[in-house]
């Protein structure tokens, strides 16, 4: 009985250190798949969906549909807002969103959570896909861009800055109606380091 209780607390142990140690850290992992330009934006979009899908998991059900005033997003919009961003803006550097996704009506298109999580993941999955499948070579490429020009290599820079920006709005959401992003969380668990 008592090797069988060391044992189970061995391993709830353990797990509650993965779960300490649960946030992504490209910057020393690595960005399989990618090198140079792409590999920086390919770390903060590893960062950014890390984030963003730990927070919206974090984020209790009847909360989804919380909003500051009526005229800002919900949580479950901020989300979605976030997933078309990935489904659409990639197109402008060589991947169409699949088909099959309403992008236009997305950010509208649930409050159930389940559904939003997923969809913010699969949105994500896209997202590493497309910068993936990008050419080095095209970085460089110019196109037409509000009135001006830009290049794909700033799209991407685009890209990351958009979802930082709703990452942000929806830490401030979090933090307002009293939820602890669980980052932060793993921050105060951890034991005070020795000096």
């Amino acid at each position: 009985m008592t090797r069988a209780l060391s044992a189970f607390s061995v391993c709830v142990f353990a797990l509650g250190s993965m779960q300490v140690a649960a946030q992504v850290n490209p910057y020393k992992e690595g960005t399989p798949g990618v090198t140079g330009y792409r590999s920086e934006v390919m770390a903060e979009v590893m960062v950014q969906e890390d984030k963003l899908t730990r927070l919206a998991e974090a984020i209790p059900p009847d909360k989804y549909t919380w909003r500051p005033s009526p005229d800002t997003r919900s949580f479950a919009e901020v989300f979605l807002h976030i997933s078309a961003a990935n489904y659409n803006l990639y197109k402008l550097v060589g991947t169409p969103p699949p088909t099959g996704i309403d992008i236009k009506n997305l950010e509208k298109s649930t409050t159930d959570k389940a559904k939003v999580v997923a969809t913010l993941k699969d949105s994500f999955a896209h997202a590493k896909q497309a910068i993936k499948a990008m050419p080095d070579a095209d970085l460089g490429k110019s196109m037409d861009w509000f009135g001006g020009t830009n290049t794909e290599r700033g799209v991407l820079l685009f890209i990351v800055r958009h979802a930082a920006e709703h990452l942000g709005q929806s830490i401030a959401y979090a933090r307002f109606t009293g939820i602890t992003p669980p980052w932060t969380e793993d921050a105060q668990k951890k034991p005070p380091e020795k000096k």
